[in-house]
């Protein structure tokens, strides 16, 4: 079953959050005519729970053609990066290790993500919104001193939080649900040379008291689907500075209304919002 890209990347993310993501990794991608998802799993699958969840998510036409094969063993996202090109927002270029030394030629601030079972390429309209998003921030923050405590919640592969840092010279709390996530975005830290500055931990949400020592945030990024947003609207509202920036996203275009209605409840304001591949990323305020 063929879908629009921005349909197949959400029910990625549906499906993603659904299983278990040990063993597990899902994708979509291009195929035909339209895009495609895929699920790759070192165990043997269920394949009545499976079509039951993406009839749930996605209709019972899509269940329907659900097909089930074993293939041999490979780590089918560094397949599918070895021949991704380098992806340019604003300032930042974010680049596989095959690109490394082409990265001088564009003067970008370079970050280099490597092939792996996380999210953040920044081949994916989100994260190239929420690059965007920082790119505007720093634009805004010029001129200005002083610490800057930056919080990414759903890191995945850790872009977000490694453009952060490098960017603002900036101290960074990243976190993330999935182990997987938690391992790959302390090792991109590492290899972007920011491991000192960028701390990864396990955890949902804002719930893990490590979040809500020290202070507030002068910048949030939530790169994560509408019903999260929704949940973390108070939350992030209370950890951000005065003047901080919100930066959310995962959101479908029809989606965005509902999470700046929920901001704005919370005491928040949309500053900017852009428009990316049938998705949307907000920058938000407190008013």
């Amino acid at each position: 079953m063929h879908l629009p890209e921005a349909e197949a990347w959400q029910l990625a993310d549906r499906l993603a959050e659904a299983l278990d993501p040990d063993g597990t990794a899902v994708a979509a991608f291009a195929h035909g005519d339209g895009w495609a998802v895929a699920i790759h799993s070192d165990a043997e699958a269920d394949e009545l729970r499976l079509r039951r969840l993406v009839g749930d998510l996605a209709g019972p036409a899509a269940a329907a053609v659900l097909t089930f094969e074993t293939t041999a063993a490979t780590d089918w996202v560094a397949a599918s990066l070895a021949g991704l090109a380098p992806v340019c927002a604003g300032r930042f270029l974010v680049h596989g290790s095959h690109d490394r030394a082409r990265v001088a030629k564009w003067h970008r601030i370079g970050i280099e993500i490597e092939a792996a079972l996380a999210f953040g390429t920044g081949h994916h309209g989100t994260t190239r919104a929420c690059l965007l998003a920082l790119d505007r921030v720093i634009k805004r923050r010029a001129g200005r001193g002083g610490h800057i405590r930056v919080l990414d919640i759903g890191t995945g592969s850790g872009v977000l939080a490694i453009a952060a840092a490098k960017s603002l010279r900036a101290r960074v709390l990243a976190n993330d649900l999935d182990p997987q996530a938690v391992r790959v975005a302390r090792a991109n830290a590492r290899r972007n040379h920011v491991g000192g500055t960028v701390e990864v931990m396990r955890a949902t949400g804002t719930a893990a008291p490590r979040i809500r020592q020290g202070g507030r945030y002068d910048l949030v990024f939530a790169n994560i689907l509408l019903e999260p947003l929704r949940r973390l609207a108070h939350p992030i509202a209370r950890l951000a500075a005065p003047r901080a920036h919100i930066v959310l996203s995962g959101l479908l275009r029809t989606q965005a209304n509902a999470i700046v209605s929920a901001g704005g409840a919370v005491g928040l304001r949309l500053e900017a919002r852009i428009d990316l591949e049938g998705w949307t990323t907000l920058v938000m305020r407190p008013k």
